[in-house]
C-alpha cells in the first residue's frame, strides 16, 4: 500500500483505516480502525462466519486466549522455524528481510529460498543497500514471535499467538467430546495474531498486529478423495497458477484438477468454497483473482499442500495473497501429544487415529484494504466505492431536503425508525447533491430524501448509489424495500 495509492488519504480522511499512535509519530506495522472501518471489518467478518460456518452443521467458532505458553510453540515447531533472514547494511544499518529486498530490486518471488541460497543471489546480482548503495552483511535468521513475561515475578515465559491455529488444535479433543464425536469438525477463530516483522511495509498487507479469519477442519485422512455434493462441484471451474505453470492464470474443471494436477476432492472443496466466497458473495471479478500453489521449498515446513488465494491489485504492488487453504495433515494434533504428552487420538466408526487437518485462513485486514481499493473509482470526477451493500459501513442514509417546514422532524423519525434494523446515517447539512456525493464516497448504497410531497402522500426518494436511480417508496414499505434490496445484493 505505496502512500501514493490513490485510496489512502480517503481511507484516512473519512473515518476508515489510519496507523497508530499518530500524534506520537506512528508504529510501523500498527493500525487503527475508524468508525467506517470497524462497521466495515464486522460486517466481513459476519458475511464470513455466515458463509463458512454455515457450509456444515458440524462447524463451530470458540474464542480464545492471544497469549500461550512457550510449551505450545515449542510443539509447533514456531520457536524454531517461525524466522525470517534478514540482512544488514555495514554501512548505514538498514536491515530488510533478504528475500523481500530481492523481489523488489529483481521483480520476482524468492520466499522460502535458504540463507545460501539468497546469499548466492545478493552476490551474483551485486545487490546493495536501497538506502545508502553500501554492501550488505551475512544473513542472520531472526524468530518474529513476541515474547512475554507471565506474571510480574514468576517470569513464566509465554508469547503473543503468531496464528490463530494452535489454539483451534489445543481445544479439539474437548470440542471433539462436547460435540458428540463427529467428523469433519471445524473449528474457527476470528481473532488477533502477532508477528514482529522486521520491516512492515504495504500498509496493512503486512502488520505485526492482525486479524485472522481461520477455520480448521479435523476429518479422517482416509476419506480425503470424498467431498460433499461432488456431482455439483465437479465441473466447476477454479482459477489456479500451479508450480508447474508459473506465468499463467488456467481454468480447470475440479474433476480435472483431480485427475491431472493430484488435488484431493475434499480439498477442491474448500477451494471452491473460497472462490465462490469471493466471486459470488463478496462480488470481486474472477479475472482479478488466483490460486497460486506454493512450492515444497516455498510452503511452510507443516504443510504438505498449499495455495493461496491472491488478488491482484495496485495497493499490492500487483497479485498479494489474501487467504491460503493449507492441509496441514496431522502434524499440529501429533506435535502436541508427543511433548504434552495427552493423546490427541479418537476412536471414530470403529477405528482409532489423529485426524488430519485443512486449513482455510483469511487475513481479515488484508481483505478489508482489497475490498476497498477493487470498489473505488471516479464517475463525474468524484470518489464512488461501490462495495457489495452487504459490506458497505452503511446500509442506508436519511436527509431531509430542507431542514424547514417539518421535514427535519419526519427525516428523524423516519431514520429513528430505520435504524432499528438497519445501520443508517443522517444527514441534514449542505445540498442533496453534496450529500449524495458524501455517501457515495464512503459507499452508502441508498440514499432517501424526505421532501414536500412526503408531506402529502407518505412517500420519500430512494436513490441507488451505483445507477443513480431514484424511484418513490412509501414509507410504509421501505423496511421491506431496505431489506429486500440488501438480500438480493
Amino acid at each position: 500500500m505505496p502512500e501514493e495509492n490513490k485510496i489512502d488519504s480517503l481511507l484516512r480522511r473519512r473515518g476508515f483505516i489510519w496507523q497508530s499512535s499518530e500524534i506520537y509519530g506512528s508504529l510501523s506495522g500498527f493500525y487503527d480502525y475508524g468508525h467506517l472501518g470497524t462497521l466495515m471489518k464486522r460486517k466481513f467478518e459476519n458475511l464470513w462466519r455466515s458463509y463458512f460456518l454455515g457450509s456444515d452443521k458440524n462447524f463451530f467458532e470458540i474464542s480464545t486466549s492471544t497469549i500461550m505458553p512457550e510449551e505450545v510453540f515449542k510443539a509447533s515447531g514456531h520457536l524454531d522455524h517461525f524466522t525470517d533472514p534478514v540482512v544488514k547494511c555495514k554501512k548505514c544499518g538498514f536491515v530488510e528481510r533478504a528475500d523481500q529486498l530481492l523481489e523488489r530490486q529483481l521483480h520476482e518471488k524468492f520466499e522460502g529460498l535458504d540463507k545460501g541460497e539468497l546469499s548466492h543471489l545478493i552476490k551474483k546480482h551485486n545487490v546493495k543497500c536501497p538506502k545508502c548503495g553500501g554492501d550488505l552483511g551475512e544473513i542472520e535468521e531472526i524468530n518474529l514471535m513476541f515474547p512475554v513475561d507471565i506474571g510480574p515475578y514468576s517470569k513464566i515465559r509465554g508469547y503473543l499467538r503468531p496464528e490463530t491455529a494452535q489454539s483451534s488444535y489445543l481445544n479439539f479433543l474437548r470440542e471433539f467430546n462436547s460435540l458428540r464425536k463427529k467428523l469433519p469438525m471445524g473449528l474457527a477463530i476470528i481473532g488477533k495474531a502477532f508477528r514482529n516483522e522486521i520491516s512492515p511495509r504495504q500498509g496493512v498487507y503486512r502488520m505485526r498486529e492482525f486479524t485472522q479469519a481461520e477455520l480448521q477442519v479435523f476429518f479422517d485422512p482416509e476419506k480425503i478423495n470424498e467431498a460433499p455434493s461432488w456431482e455439483k462441484i465437479k465441473d466447476y471451474k477454479l482459477r489456479l497458477t500451479p508450480v508447474s505453470s508459473r506465468d499463467e492464470v488456467i481454468e480447470i474443471a475440479c474433476e480435472e484438477a483431480s485427475t491431472k494436477l493430484g488435488l484431493p476432492r475434499y480439498y477442491l472443496y474448500f477451494m471452491t468454497l473460497i472462490q465462490k466466497f469471493y466471486v459470488e458473495i463478496l462480488r470481486v471479478d474472477k479475472n482479478k483473482i488466483r490460486f497460486f500453489e506454493l512450492s515444497e521449498e516455498e510452503r511452510a515446513f507443516y504443510n504438505k499442500i498449499h495455495w493461496d488465494l491472491e488478488v491482484n491489485i495496485e495497493g499490492f504492488n500487483g497479485f498479494g495473497e489474501i487467504a491460503g487453504l493449507h492441509y496441514r495433515t496431522d502434524h499440529d494434533l501429533k506435535s502436541h501429544q508427543n511433548l504434552s504428552g495427552k493423546s490427541q487420538e479418537v476412536f471414530h466408526k470403529g477405528k482409532r487415529f489423529i485426524p488430519h487437518v485443512i486449513e482455510v485462513t483469511f487475513g481479515v485486514d488484508r481483505n478489508i484494504y482489497a475490498l476497498l481499493e477493487l470498489s473505488c473509482h471516479k464517475r463525474d470526477d468524484k470518489v464512488v466505492l461501490s462495495l457489495p451493500p452487504k459490506l458497505a459501513p452503511f446500509d442506508c442514509a436519511v436527509f431531509p431536503l430542507v431542514n424547514k417546514d417539518g421535514l427535519d422532524e419526519k427525516a428523524e423519525e423516519i431514520y429513528n425508525e430505520l435504524r432499528k434494523y438497519f445501520n443508517c446515517f443522517y444527514d441534514g447539512s449542505g445540498s442533496i447533491g453534496r450529500r449524495y456525493a458524501r455517501q457515495d464516497e464512503i459507499g452508502t448504497p441508498l440514499c432517501i430524501t424526505i421532501d414536500y410531497d412526503t408531506m402529502k402522500d407518505d412517500t420519500v426518494t430512494v436513490r441507488d448509489r451505483d445507477t443513480t436511480k431514484q424511484v418513490r417508496v412509501e414509507i410504509k414499505d421501505l423496511k421491506d424495500k431496505i431489506s429486500e434490496f440488501l438480500e438480493e445484493s
